[in-house]
């Protein structure tokens, strides 16, 4: 499935209700993607394809009504980048930042596995790695927030692939891989609360590189 087709069927989708939708994207490649490091609050830049990437994002994303990132600068330049090109700006909320990785931040996933022998196979973290409910806590908080305040309109937000996928196991899905500038789509109910939608790809593959970044 394309992202163009994918993005339009969640349009139409939308329509049919009073409230938005909001495009919660993963940032383009960072310099510590393409080296296999865990980056958790660390702030690396993108790299040339991650900034190529949020370039082909903006070209295939269609009509949006605003862009919101993280603070880190992986995000909020891929967000530049795409605001840019749709004569929006860019509002700033650390509740989307990445998780903190603790001991971990900076490491590959060999250098973990040689100190911490077994942790990733036996899913335990170190010490001040931010957990899941933390994560999806604040994250939930901040989408519902943009949502409930965000009218009728298709909204981008620019993450991490942390905060993505801790929301979706607490609301009870699978949380695979999410290659860069690939992402979810939420809506609010009739409640008010933050409901969980498909998956979506921002960028063409005959165009532009997709990296997954499989570290962890």
């Amino acid at each position: 499935m394309t992202s163009s087709y994918l993005l339009t069927r969640q349009s139409q989708t939308r329509t049919e209700s009073p409230v938005g939708s909001l495009l919660v994207a993963r940032h383009g490649q960072s310099t510590w993607n393409a080296q296999g490091r865990w980056q958790g609050k660390a702030d690396p830049e993108l790299t040339e394809l991650g900034e190529q990437q949020a370039q082909d994002a903006a070209l295939h994303i269609g009509d949006i009504s605003g862009v919101w990132a993280s603070n880190l600068q992986r995000a909020r330049v891929t967000a530049s980048i795409i605001a840019t090109a749709k004569g929006l700006e860019v509002n700033i909320d650390e509740r989307l930042s990445e998780r903190d990785a603790g001991e971990w931040e900076g490491m590959t996933r060999l250098e973990i596995e040689d100190g911490w022998p077994g942790y990733l196979a036996g899913h335990k973290r170190p010490n001040g790695f931010e957990p899941d409910e933390s994560v999806a806590q604040r994250g939930i908080e901040a989408l519902t927030e943009i949502l409930a305040n965000g009218g009728d309109g298709r909204i981008l937000v620019v993450s991490h692939s942390g905060v993505v996928r801790a929301i979706e196991r607490h609301l009870g899905v699978a949380a695979g891989q999410l290659s860069n500038l690939g992402g979810v789509v939420f809506h609010l109910d009739a409640l008010g609360e933050l409901t969980i939608g498909e998956r979506f790809m921002l960028l063409d593959a005959a165009k532009v590189e997709i990296t997954t970044p499989k570290q962890i």
